[in-house]
């Protein structure tokens, strides 16, 4: 199993959020690049970006800082957040970022979706996002009212090959992951599974990776030190 830190992008800063609450914003780092190299240098290997303002607006305010960080940090990256057209996917990918993850549009433009991964394979992620089961969308703002299982079932079968899951329920509170929504999502789909929100101690790591889980996002965690980057790496890996 891999571990994938998490940098939120919200006006040029690294942010957290609790459950996608806007109002909750909280800066905790000025510094994007040298976050990013700090966790390259714990030894992540791809850092898991979202671009927030885009994930609300479609703008990409935040896109120098991702190329500096791709070019510079030592890690590679997973973006999301506003990809919506096949222009957002090949600006994203442009960036030189690893794989680009669609969210909002997966539900509303499946065949968006299809075609994206026809053009660019396993460099295309989706991000499905869930409250109470359902999926939501436009930066979690809005309930699609899709079942999150049905949602990843669909993607699987128009070839994508990641899913990243998260739990808004979960996200920024430091209590545990959704262990039995994601358990169950793995029973459901083949294809790696990406788990994020909640995730903040070493047990919660054994746990998704003794249940099949391939990668988890780490985020407020090791923010507050509440979860050491290089231990969750290296018991991941056991």
């Amino acid at each position: 199993m891999k571990i994938l830190p998490a940098i939120d992008l919200k006006n040029g800063k690294c942010v957290r959020l609790k459950m996608g609450d806007f109002d909750t914003e909280h800066v905790v780092s000025d510094d994007v690049l040298r976050t990013a190299k700090d966790f390259a240098a714990c030894g992540a290997e791809l850092i898991h970006m979202v671009d927030l303002d885009g994930a609300k607006t479609g703008s990409g305010v935040n896109y120098d800082i991702v190329r500096t960080v791709c070019a510079e940090s030592g890690a590679s990256v997973e973006l999301g957040g506003g990809i919506r057209t096949m222009e957002a996917v090949e600006c994203a990918l442009d960036l030189g970022v690893r794989r680009v993850v669609i969210g909002s549009a997966a539900v509303s433009d499946p065949e968006f979706v299809k075609e994206a991964v026809k053009r660019y394979g396993e460099r295309i992620a989706v991000g499905i996002d869930a409250r109470g089961g359902t999926v939501r969308t436009d930066g979690w703002l809005k309930d699609s009212g899709k079942d999150y299982i049905e949602t990843a079932k669909q993607m699987e079968s128009i070839g994508i090959k990641t899913i990243i899951f998260t739990d808004i329920e979960k996200d920024g509170l430091l209590n545990g992951p959704a262990f039995e929504r994601l358990f169950s999502l793995r029973r459901a789909v083949s294809c790696e599974i990406v788990a994020s929100g909640g995730v903040t101690t070493l047990d919660d790591v054994r746990a998704l990776r003794d249940g099949g889980i391939d990668a988890a996002i780490a985020g407020k965690a090791i923010y507050a030190k509440r979860l050491d980057l290089k231990d969750a790496i290296r018991e991941a890996r056991k």
